[in-house]
Parts: structure tokens; sequence; C-alpha cells
């Protein structure tokens, strides 16, 4: 689709910033009733917001690897959990556009795999695709989390959950002092390109912040923006109110996050932290947007922000990502710039994946996008009406694949063998009844699940058990269960120079 229309879109430069697990919900724009992100506001207000976008997975390797490539997990065959990292291998829009002349930077956080070169084995570094990486986070020792694979009833709970409750506060993390020296990387590269003379092609600049996601340690001027008052409790988190499902059990019991929520303080303290770090990446989201414009470039730049993922901040007793409601399937996406209606909403169902299509739309690049990447300029012009997206899960917490289905106002969530679940978001947007148990629902299961398995070409127990296939013969490799569980539990990747602090 993206193709289509780049002759006669005008070619200029694109800003992608991606932010680490922003639940779509936690933005002024969205209506959220508290929190402050007065920058994404001002973007949202000259661009287009998309509604329904999700992500391709609900968690940072497998999200990241698809927003590269542009394609869902089950189509590559690969990249499925954090121990599976994009190494290039797939081709990308970084290798799209560099190979077609344009310049393509990233500065900050990537979680792919990148080993560097190793002349013993006569190995050549992975090639992302980019022009060139700046402060690069990758997994770590290129292997990431070994953990994620062992899925069956012997995964241990983790125990670097422990650290989420237990960090939360005021004050600063490695992740916040990152996000800063990200933040100030972008803007001196913006000055220097500003500076430089005028290139041939169109540039694309990647910057890519690790907040909000935890440690939930946010600077004091935003952890002190939500008081307990402000903040209130998460939504059905008392025990009679949480969803009963085999799947969120598992997860709840592998990431037991909750099982070290003491009170209704503790759990308010995160939120506090959650929030806070929303709102400080808010603002560096303005520091490189001001930046921008100050510096000459933002009538000839567009801008795309996203997000990797969701976060739950607590709803259902739920903390972090890795299921499949929209605080953590669903992920804020704003575009903006020429040609882009301003102030304007879209409720055409997008995907992280469409990131391909839009890059190459933006700065006229005539490569054709993988099939089923669509261009945001173009689904923000009303194209693609009818549109159905996918996300999976295969990592840690869950024992088999969860899939989910976005068609409409409605979203199926398919698992391997458990009970599938059913919403419809237009009539109930918080999710707060399953239909996929009540009689009426049967003709709407039914043409969901055949259009499910249409887009995903296989069987979902079938898929289930090839992705295990590749992960048991990744874990052989890695020593097996014994040498994982003992190499431990790394609860958040170290930014470049800080050590992993193992648990």
């Amino acid at each position: 689709m993206g193709g289509i229309l780049v002759a006669a879109r005008t070619r200029q430069n694109l800003l992608v910033i991606l932010s680490d697990e922003h639940n779509p919900k936690a933005l002024g724009c969205a209506g959220h009733p508290f929190v402050h992100t007065p920058n994404l506001d001002a973007l949202a207000a000259r661009g287009t917001r998309f509604t329904a976008a999700s992500t391709p997975s609900p968690i940072c390797v497998p999200a990241r690897a698809a927003l590269a490539t542009g394609q869902n997990l089950h189509r590559m065959g690969r990249y499925y959990d954090n121990a599976d990292p994009y190494d290039g291998q797939v081709r990308s829009w970084h290798h799209a556009l560099r190979e077609a002349g344009h310049e393509v930077v990233s500065i900050g956080k990537l979680h792919f795999r990148g080993l560097p070169a190793d002349p013993s084995r006569g190995l050549a570094a992975d090639d992302h695709g980019f022009s060139e990486e700046k402060l690069a986070m990758h997994v770590v020792d290129g292997k990431g989390d070994l953990l994620a694979l062992i899925r069956d009833e012997t995964a241990p709970p983790r125990q670097g959950a422990a650290k989420m409750a237990k960090g939360a506060g005021p004050g600063e993390s490695d992740y916040t002092r990152y996000d800063r020296d990200i933040t100030a990387a972008a803007q001196i590269w913006l000055r220097q390109k500003a500076a430089a003379p005028a290139a041939e092609k169109p540039w694309c600049l990647f910057v890519s912040l690790v907040t909000p996601h935890f440690p939930l340690v946010a600077p004091p001027e935003h952890f002190y923006r939500y008081p307990p008052q402000v903040v209130g409790m998460p939504k059905l988190y008392a025990q009679g109110e949480r969803p009963k499902h085999p799947f969120i059990a598992d997860y709840a019991r592998t990431i037991p996050y909750d099982s070290h929520v003491k009170d209704a303080a503790t759990a308010q303290r995160m939120m506090a932290g959650y929030y806070g770090l929303v709102s400080f990446m808010d603002e560096q989201v303005g520091k490189i947007l001001a930046c921008l414009e100050d510096c000459g470039l933002g009538a000839s730049t567009r801008v795309l922000y996203t997000s990797d993922h969701g976060d739950n901040v607590g709803a259902r007793g739920l903390w972090g990502k890795s299921v499949m409601y929209e605080e953590s399937v669903g992920i804020p996406m704003i575009l903006a710039g020429q040609g882009v209606p301003r102030g304007a909403l879209c409720d055409t169902a997008a995907s992280l994946t469409d990131v391909f299509a839009t890059v190459l739309d933006a700065v006229g690049c005539a490569e054709a996008p993988p099939p089923g990447s669509a261009s945001l300029f173009e689904l923000a012009q009303g194209a693609g009406q009818g549109r159905r997206v996918l996300s999976e899960y295969h990592a840690s917490g869950s024992r088999e694949a969860a899939i989910m289905l976005r068609d409409g106002p409605w979203k199926y969530v398919r698992y391997a063998s458990y009970p599938p679940q059913l919403f419809n978001l237009a009539e109930d947007p918080e999710e707060l009844r399953d239909l996929a148990t009540e009689p009426g629902s049967k003709p709407v299961l039914a043409r969901l699940e055949a259009a499910l398995r249409e887009e995903l070409g296989a069987d979902p127990a079938a898929l289930d058990a090839r992705v295990k296939r590749r992960q048991a013969a990744i874990l052989a490799e890695n020593g097996g269960r014994d040498a994982v569980l003992a190499r431990g539990d790394l609860p958040y990747s170290p930014p470049p120079g800080v050590r992993p602090a193992w648990s």
C-alpha cells in the first residue's frame, strides 16, 4: 500500500521517536484524567492520533524485531521472545533506506542482538541496517533473557519481580540518566544536521527512549505530580474483581510482580513512579521537538511517535506487559507533519509493522514494503477500512501462545488450548465483559476464528509447537535448563556502560 502514493507525496525527513512501555491510555490527548503529557498532546493536536494501534507482541525484543522488519513473528519464524533478538538477518527498513542512499541513524535503545565482529571465528558484526548506531542498548551478551525459554510448569517465579515494588519512588535511575543522554545526543545530531550542507536525499532519525519502562523511579518533579489522592487505585485491582483466566494465572505466577505489593500505599507509589516516568518521557520528547523547530528543521521534517508496547500499571492486579488487554497490547501512535490531517483521530487498525511502509513513504524510498505493512499516511487519509491486525505472545510468563486479532471493534484473543476471550471495544473499551462464553457470540467467534486462521496461515496450536521447538533449540545451545537457571534473572537490560544486576 505504501508504494502506491510515494511519488505523489512530498519527500521529507522523518523523525521517529519510540518510547518503551507507554500505556496508550496514559496520554492527556487520549482523555486520561490526570496524566501530564503536554508535548505529546501538542504533537497530536497538529497531527493524527491512531486510536486502534497495537504492538505485534507485548514484550520488548519481539516487538522491536517486528517494528524493524514490518513483519509479524509467525511470518519470520523467529524473534519470538527476549532470548531471540533481531540480528539483521531479515531485511529492515533501516537496510532499505541505507541502500537507497538515505542517511538512517539510531540513537538509544534497540534491544537487538548487537554482536561485534569475532575475527577468531570468522564472524562479521551484526548489521542491523543503520548508517550509524549511537548509544545503542542491545540485549545482554547477545543472548538476552534466557529464562524466557523455560515455559512449562517447571518455570520458576522470576526473582527480579520483587524489584519493581521495592524500588519505586522519587529519584534518578540508570534509565532516566540514559534517556537524558539520548535526548542530548538527539539534539546535538539535529543541530549538526541543520548546520551541514543539505543532503541529496531526506534522512531518517530514530530516537528510542527507554522510559517509562521500569524501574519505577521518576525524577521528583514528576513523581510528586501523582500523590495517592490523584492516582487512586488501579482498575479491577481488588481480588474479587480480577478476571480468572489460565493464561493470566500463568503470567501472575511466573512473573509475580503483584505478590510484592503489600498494601495500597505500595501500589500508589508504583503508579506515581510509572506516571512520573510518562511525564519525564514527555519532557524529553518536548526537548527534541523544540530543538527540531529551533534549528529550522521543523518544516522539512515529519514526526512519528509510538511505543514498543504498553504497561498494565496494576490493572487487574497485573504490572508490566505480556498480556492482550489494551493497557499492554495497545500502543500510542501519533503522526504529524506535511500531508497529515491536523487534530484528527484514525480508528483504523494499525500496528508497529506499519512503520516500515510509513518510513519508505515519508522519505520517498521506492522499495515495496513487506506484505501487510501499510503507510500510516494513507491510513490517516481514510485507506485501510476493514483492516485487521495481529499480535502474538510466546515469551516469559506464558505456557502457551496467545494470539490477538483486532477486527474493527472486535478483539479476539486465541490461545493454543486455553479458552478464548472476546471483547467489543466500541461498547466496552475497558474490557470489563468477556463475551466469549455468551451464547449470542457464537457467530462472531466463528467469523473471527476463521479470520485469525487466515491471517495466521496456521492452526494456533501448530504455531505454538513450532515456536517451542525453536525455543528448545536455543535453550540447548545455551547449556540447557540448569545452566540458564544458574545464569540468573535480569529484571531489565542495563544501558551502555552499566553492568548487569543479576538476581
